[in-house]
């Protein structure tokens, strides 16, 4: 159960596009799809559709499709192909790359980069974040600082331990599924593969890899101490 898409997604109408999940089993066919519908329904037909607000300059590159009620705020780039719905807010300095789908009334914070993601509606990444090879479930958010590591140091295929087997992801880059409603803290990282259960709570600062189940909360047990200190005046 724990591999099957319904696990982390059970919310397919919040999916932007209807009918692309039709078929998938797995949540890493999602990003093996989303590379080949976008390039087959954008480049294939040269498309570029951008019914934005333009809040100051922004760099479009290649074919894409932004939705209408969607702003984007200055220096933002886009290099297609790309799909943004409707009512989303991109924030300035953020980067979407290629192969990226940002589902309607999502958020993408300030100086963010979003590399081959794919985001169901209401999902949010969130100031000076990377989010690479990544699928964020209907409402998930990614703190602010957050790294989803996406290959491994010998840039093998990566996989994920779930329930005890080992399962390959068949792609040597891929960082995070980040089931529904599920969260990850400020400055936290998650390793190569990592799979997130809907509703769970990744704390600030934890580095995270493998399979989290579903409505789990997971942090470092941390102890913090205060020390009395010298008055020092430090030189203008």
């Amino acid at each position: 159960m724990s591999q099957d898409i319904r696990y982390y997604f059970d919310s397919p109408e919040k999916f932007p596009i209807a009918g692309f999940l039709d078929g998938l089993s797995r949540p890493c066919e999602i990003l093996a799809k989303a590379k080949t519908y976008l390039r087959e329904q954008l480049t294939e037909k040269a498309v570029c559709e951008n019914e934005a607000t333009m809040l100051g300059e922004v760099h479009l590159h290649g074919n894409y499709h932004i939705g209408k009620g969607t702003v984007i705020y200055d220096d933002v780039t886009i290099i297609g192909p790309v799909y943004i719905g409707e009512n989303c807010e991109i924030m300035a300095g953020a980067v979407i790359r290629p192969n990226t789908i940002i589902g309607d009334k999502c958020s993408v914070g300030h100086g963010s980069e979003l590399k081959r993601c794919v985001m169901f509606s209401g999902a949010k990444v969130a100031s000076l974040s990377f989010a690479g090879d990544t699928v964020m479930g209907a409402s998930a958010r990614i703190g602010s600082g957050v790294i989803t590591a996406n290959r491994r140091f010998d840039q093998g295929v990566v996989s994920v331990k779930i329930d005890g087997e080992r399962v390959s992801l068949d792609d040597d880059f891929f960082g995070c599924v980040l089931g529904d409603y599920a969260r990850i803290g400020a400055n936290s990282v998650t390793q190569p593969g990592t799979h997130i259960g809907p509703y769970s709570w990744i704390y600030p600062m934890t580095n995270v890899r493998g399979f989290v189940p579903r409505q789990k909360r997971v942090y470092h047990p941390r102890e913090i101490r205060m020390e009395d200190s010298e008055i020092v005046q430090l030189k203008p």
